[in-house]
């Protein structure tokens, strides 16, 4: 019975309150203080939270009413009246937790949001530095916090309003009308103690949390990154848990929403602090305080924290650093297996391949560690970019597709691609024509397993079915592979053009492939036709037009100047890049030199060597060009000189090789084992060189000892292959 009257009790009293205040809101005009209950009931059951409004449907009307029953008597002990805004602030709501988002809006709409901020400033400020002095004397009355944490909530519920009527520009704009009052009126940062309950906290982390995914739905990235960082440069004294997770929210935005963002305007920094250039370099410094943060026990562990970060780092070209990152993880945040596989990918994209297959082998002699079928199938890969490592990685395929059993077929079809090219660097060094022969069939035949195996035809494995047939001069297959993958790539990728246009120059289709390059030139961006303008001017010099060559060159060189200079601060995201341009630079002055030297323009040559001089001087490829030089000169023993240096940097140098047994051949003197051994090096790291299958059959020719037949062999075989050999080397 108790319970019942005192609900009776404040029944009568909510409805005549109630309509005191509508009464007040229509005219205008303050509400006096008439006769207020002394009870210590209200006082002690206050309830004003924000997530007051999330209580069950069934439960909402009476808890909300009493809350604000309870807000209004707080309001009128404290002041006297309770004025316009404050009798709006709780009405809207009272209608907002009643669901009648419309109904709040309306109410809230009413409050002059300028003037009541302007004196929340002055109030807030003030209170402050009451704070600071300890003394409450002040000559201008100061809102209470009370009201001041009722306003504010009112705007934050407008806002919330106007997000669930779709409207989220206002919205976004009313929510940052309370971050931009509180940070102008305390511009060093919320006081820790500022306010003895909670209310005015609660507030402020709701909105800094609303206001970058009501700029994310309103469409404006810019000032999604402006909310995030107004977020987390100002002291808005919010639990850890809340700024790890804006943390995180932020770096995400910056790595994927595809918005630039520009440099963040710092107010005050240490001199020399780090400040970042980029999006990448911010989300990347936002990870990496997040790790610092797991790390010192702060906040809980998320594995995506680590996804992020390897995605930021991969694309920012530092992979090493990712490698460190995992390696000073604590132990059991990653698994083993994908700890050693993620740091050999990191340390394999920097080139670091020895570096990477030790981990991997780590890994793999491992016993514990079953069905390792991608790290088996990395290990293959890196095994097959060297010679030595051939038979290791055909061990670790043929065991990654024995543990497949025909599960994924994809990943057949990938182990079955990876096979085939190990089986292709057996070939090219292979002892026998019979095993060479062996091992090509052999690489075809996986390749094409592969390709069947693909539910939808793959790039990469057209891509080596198309090289492993052009290098077998299978040119018709080569050519039709070739076509196959310009169609899958859609003409996007400069190697898809390069690669037609070498096989039809292998078939002395010189005009359709230049053709091929001058379509590939017109579709693609200047700073990527390096490739493609060296390549048509490899196929200008099969024409025999070296002068245009001479242009194409200058035109190339112009350019890999221009985007050496415009670098600038990307160099380091774009070093690979910069390593390929500074190779393409050197080889195509030493290309250049060789047209020079056909021309007899020697003095031009020498100074393109010069220039080449100054990216690397002990390059194989300038020796071998300083021997021709001396070579065209009549130097005969300096060009010697030269090509034993080009040698001694690279015994594997095809050119060299041959140069040098040509021109022992000329000088005499040397006998004819010592001229064939530079003749048949050649031939075992090059097969279808046809210039050393023709001077070694001059060699035959000159050598009584030798057969006529074998001779005849020589001539036939660098016959045959120079109908088919390709302006530039396919692979």
């Amino acid at each position: 019975m108790r319970i019942k009257n005192w609900i009776n009790k404040w029944g009568f009293d909510i409805r005549g309150r109630l309509e005191k205040m509508m009464k007040c809101i229509r005219s205008g005009e303050r509400l006096k203080v008439e006769d207020l209950n002394s009870s210590s009931e209200s006082l002690a059951t206050r309830d004003y939270s924000v997530s007051g409004f999330s209580s069950r449907a069934g439960e909402v009307e009476t808890k909300v009413d009493n809350g604000n029953i309870e807000e209004a008597e707080s309001s009128l002990r404290e002041s006297g009246y309770l004025n316009y805004e404050e009798a709006r602030a709780l009405l809207g709501r009272l209608e907002y937790q009643r669901g009648n988002v419309e109904g709040a809006l309306q109410v809230f709409e009413g409050i002059d949001i300028a003037a009541v901020t302007s004196r929340m400033k002055f109030s807030l400020s003030r209170r402050c530095e009451q704070n600071k002095r300890r003394s409450q004397s002040d000559a201008a009355p100061l809102m209470s916090m009370h009201a001041i944490c009722l306003l504010l909530e009112a705007i934050f519920l407008k806002s919330k309003s106007l997000q669930g009527l779709g409207r989220f520009i206002d919205a976004a704009q009313s929510c940052k009308v309370i971050l931009d009052t509180v940070e102008s009126a305390l511009p060093d940062g919320l006081p820790d103690n500022f306010s003895t309950d909670n209310k005015l906290q609660e507030i402020l982390s709701k909105a800094v949390e609303l206001l970058p995914e009501l700029w994310k739905l309103a469409g404006s990235p810019q000032e999604v990154i402006l909310s995030y960082r107004q977020a987390l440069l100002y002291y808005w004294n919010l639990d850890t848990a809340t700024k790890a997770t804006l943390e995180k929210e932020f770096a995400v935005f910056l790595l994927y929403s595809g918005a630039d963002a520009s440099p963040p305007n710092l107010g005050s920094q240490m001199e020399g602090s780090f400040v970042p250039r980029n999006n990448i370099e911010e989300a990347i410094l936002l990870l990496l305080i997040l790790l610092r943060k797991f790390a010192l026990k702060r906040i809980r562990w998320d594995p995506s924290i680590i996804d992020h970060l390897t995605f930021a780092l991969s694309i920012s070209g530092d992979l090493r650093l990712l490698a460190h990152q995992i390696e000073e993880l604590l132990p059991g945040i990653l698994e083993r297996k994908e700890k050693y596989c993620t740091m050999a990918l990191a340390h394999y994209g920097e080139g670091d391949n020895m570096v990477a297959l030790n981990l991997l082998r780590n890994l793999l002699n491992n016993r514990e560690n079953p069905g390792c079928i991608l790290e088996l199938l990395t290990a293959s890969k890196i095994c097959g970019e060297n010679v030595i490592y051939v038979e290791e990685g055909i061990n670790y395929v043929c065991k990654a597709l024995e543990e497949l059993h025909g599960k994924c077929a994809q990943m057949v079809s990938i182990g079955h691609c990876f096979l085939g090219l190990l089986r292709s660097a057996q070939a090219r060094s292979a002892a026998s024509d019979s095993e060479r022969t062996l091992k090509q069939s052999e690489a075809l035949e996986a390749l094409e397993i592969g390709d069947k195996k693909m539910r939808e035809r793959d790039p990469y494995i057209i891509h080596h079915l198309c090289l492993e047939n052009a290098e077998q001069r299978k040119l018709d297959a080569a050519l039709y592979y070739a076509k196959q993958l310009l169609k899958l790539e859609a003409g996007s990728t400069v190697k898809g053009y390069i690669l037609l246009a070498r096989i039809l120059s292998a078939q002395k289709q010189f005009v359709n492939a230049a053709n091929v390059i001058n379509a590939a030139l017109d579709q693609t961006g200047k700073w990527d036709q390096g490739e493609l303008l060296q390549t048509k001017a490899k196929l200008q010099i099969a024409q025999g037009q070296l002068k245009n060559a001479v242009e194409t060159y200058t035109h190339l060189l112009a350019i890999l100047q221009v985007r050496a200079k415009s670098l600038g601060a990307a160099k380091k995201l774009l070093k690979n890049r910069g390593k390929h341009d500074r190779s393409l630079e050197m080889e195509t002055w030493h290309d250049l030199s060789n047209v020079y030297i056909s021309l007899s323009q020697l003095r031009d040559a020498e100074v393109c060597l010069l220039k080449s001089e100054a990216i690397n001087p002990h390059s194989a490829s300038r020796w071998h060009s300083t021997g021709l030089l001396n070579e065209a000169k009549g130097f005969h023993q300096e060009a010697l000189n030269s090509f034993r240096k080009a040698l001694d940097v690279e015994p594997t140098h095809v050119p060299s090789l041959i140069s040098t047994a040509c021109i022992l051949r000329k000088l005499g003197g040397q006998s004819t084992p010592v001229i064939r051994g530079f003749l048949t090096d050649a031939l075992r790291f090059d097969r279808t060189n046809s210039s050393a299958w023709y001077n070694l059959g001059l060699l035959y020719k000159a050598d009584a000892s030798v057969s006529v037949l074998e001779t005849a062999e020589c001539f036939e075989a660098a016959a045959l292959l120079e109908e088919s050999t390709p302006v530039e080397p396919f692979r």
